[in-house]
């Protein structure tokens, strides 16, 4: 199936007295994930990936162990991770629910514990990436961190939670600040009702 571009769940100022700024928004969906979709579809045009699914590709395409990955994998799984990514984060901030709660300090510590690992994971990747809460197959909650555009799919795990570090997500709002923009993701940008409905 044709990837498309979904729309933002919000408006694209929506998030502006959080800390991202309309600017970011519309450089970032409009431009840089409408990339990964328009150049995803040319290039899966004709190949075994036509007509399947944007998990089938990734897991698909990924290639374990590869110091690149292929142009198909490297839009199909930014297409996923951005797609997730809008989801993940809203303007109503709000307390995080009981039962994620629960799992996140019996699995880190405390919440506060939580944050400052996955903070340090996403900043503590080298160049561009993304840093994860996941559930493993298992069902252990761990944070991780990727190059590019791998994700949490290449290795079996539930994404719950996830931050981009790539500059254009918060270069316009934070210049090279990035352990600044990861505090502000993690203290008033995440939806924790939807990281919940992961679990």
């Amino acid at each position: 199936m044709a990837f498309e571009l979904p729309d933002l769940p919000y408006a694209h100022d929506a998030l502006a007295s959080k800390g991202m700024s309309k600017e970011t928004l519309e450089y970032h969906h409009d431009l840089h994930h409408k990339a990964y979709v328009d150049n995803g579809n040319k290039l899966i045009a004709g190949t075994e990936w036509e007509g399947k699914s944007v998990e089938e590709i990734v897991r698909g395409t990924y290639q374990k162990g590869a110091v690149a990955q292929n142009g198909i994998f490297n839009n199909a799984s930014q297409h996923w991770n951005h797609a997730q990514f809008w989801e993940m984060m809203g303007p109503s901030g709000g307390a995080m629910p009981g039962e994620l709660e629960r799992a996140i300090t019996e699995s880190f510590g405390s919440v506060d514990d939580f944050k400052k690992e996955f903070a340090a994971a996403g900043a503590g990747q080298f160049g561009s990436g993304w840093a994860w809460l996941v559930k493993d197959e298992g069902g252990a909650l761990k944070v991780t961190k990727t190059e590019n555009g791998v994700n949490p799919l290449c290795f079996g795990q539930t994404a719950l939670l996830g931050c981009d570090v790539w500059e254009h997500s918060y270069y316009i709002d934070y210049r090279n600040k990035r352990p600044a923009y990861l505090q502000n993701f993690l203290d008033e940008l995440v939806n924790w009702e939807n990281v919940a409905s992961r679990m």
